[in-house]
């Protein structure tokens, strides 16, 4: 590959975006697609701005301004940890006690921060929610919501992140979710004290209404109304242990749901009120993480922590597989243009989104063990992370 000079790089391409945030899990459209362009040339190798360690756990990062949250556990306590985006150095943090669980895998929160107006909202695995100020790191509210409302832990206990509806915090605990007033932290409604999925909940503007979400929960896909939480409708969705765990992903009025039961697109015919499968794909299973969208194709690792999966590519409209490649594993990916960004067995790989093949630009070994969780690009930096919490910072362009 030629050499990459990133001030060249900016002169050249002029539609390079710099200082786009990453401010939730899945990014600002909630789809796992940064709006920041990505270089068209690359070096052979990519500098790492610096590394960090955040404790044990799978969470990955939110990117607001020179500010990166993430969280990890050790010696049975949780910790949000607020970093400069430039250097790594501990700006804030913040710790609790939480069990680190480490049920057949390390254990560790699973959620990851989100950063709104100047506030971070989190969810640990057993259900501490805090509302932390962005700057200081100060508890702006705290709740105990097992020790509220006496909710239900699923097997691997909770996973999801929060979402923000207007004046609200949705978060995938129990069997229909919750909502804390964004403000104080109260709860709003809680239709059900069940087991919950470990997704977290995904807009969905079926029928023109802002207030109309999904939520992959332990036994089903729900549409819900986030002002009341009533249920619209639930195609019932079951999976090995109750392992809902991938966000579905929103074509139109279309939604691709998958896990270890295989992969569904689901269509919304006008004037039906819930879904029909349109076409079902076996042979693709999402795990921990979604895919990503493409044009008309979905750009996705297909398999289970029990064996190598492959990553694949998948026609929108039919299910059928188009291309796969082997000898990936758990990991989870993101994509910024037409470039798809793989983090997995603590191996970045970078491709171009094609139909046609599997058309690699860079490998690159970042770091060691565990690595499902996925990657993160904002603000020239792709953010990757393993199970023992060492976190990377690895450079694309100069941040401007």
């Amino acid at each position: 590959m030629k050499a990459f000079h990133p001030i060249l790089a900016a002169l050249i391409l002029p539609g390079i975006s710099f200082s786009l945030d990453w401010p939730n899990w899945r990014g600002p459209d909630y789809n796992g697609i940064s709006k920041e362009a990505f270089p068209e040339t690359l070096p052979d190798t990519l500098p790492i701005a610096w590394q960090a360690k955040v404790g044990i756990g799978f969470c990955t990062v939110s990117v607001v301004g020179d500010r990166v949250l993430t969280m990890g556990n050790e010696n049975e306590r949780d910790t949000v940890w607020c970093l400069d985006a430039n250097t790594g150095e501990v700006l804030w943090k913040h710790t609790y006690d939480c069990e680190l669980d480490p049920l057949y895998y390390e254990g560790g929160p699973g959620g990851t921060p989100t950063i709104h107006e100047g506030s971070v909202y989190t969810l640990s695995k057993k259900g501490h929610a805090f509302r932390l100020d962005l700057e200081t790191g100060k508890v702006i509210w705290k709740r105990d919501l097992i020790a509220d409302h006496g909710f239900a832990l699923p097997e691997w206990s909770f996973a999801g992140s929060a979402f923000i509806d207007g004046d609200r915090v949705l978060l995938n605990v129990g069997r229909s979710g919750l909502a804390l007033s964004k403000e104080t932290g109260e709860t709003l409604w809680m239709p059900s004290t069940e087991t919950s999925g470990y997704a977290t909940v995904v807009p969905f503007s079926q029928s023109g209404s802002d207030h109309y979400h999904l939520l992959f929960s332990a036994k089903g896909l729900i549409g819900f109304d986030s002002r009341t939480g009533e249920q619209r409708w639930e195609y019932p969705w079951k999976s090995s242990r109750d392992v809902n765990a991938a966000d579905p992903l929103i074509a139109g009025n279309r939604i691709v749901v998958s896990s270890s039961a295989g992969t569904e697109m689901l269509i919304f015919e006008e004037g039906n009120k819930t879904p029909t499968p349109a076409w079902k794909q076996h042979d693709l299973k999402w795990y921990f993480n979604p895919g990503v969208m493409i044009g008309n194709y979905l750009y996705s690792l297909h398999g289970t922590t029990h064996r190598p999966t492959q990553l694949m590519c998948t026609d929108v409209d039919t299910g059928e597989i188009i291309w796969q490649e082997e000898g990936f594993g758990s990991g989870g990916l993101v994509a910024a243009g037409d470039t798809i960004i793989v983090f997995d067995n603590g191996l970045l790989t970078l491709f171009k989104a094609s139909p046609e093949k599997y058309d690699l630009l860079l490998q690159q070994k970042i770091l060691e063990g565990k690595c499902w969780t996925a990657p993160v690009f904002s603000n020239g930096r792709i953010y990757c992370r393993n199970a023992e919490g060492d976190l990377a910072a690895v450079t694309v362009t100069s941040p401007q």
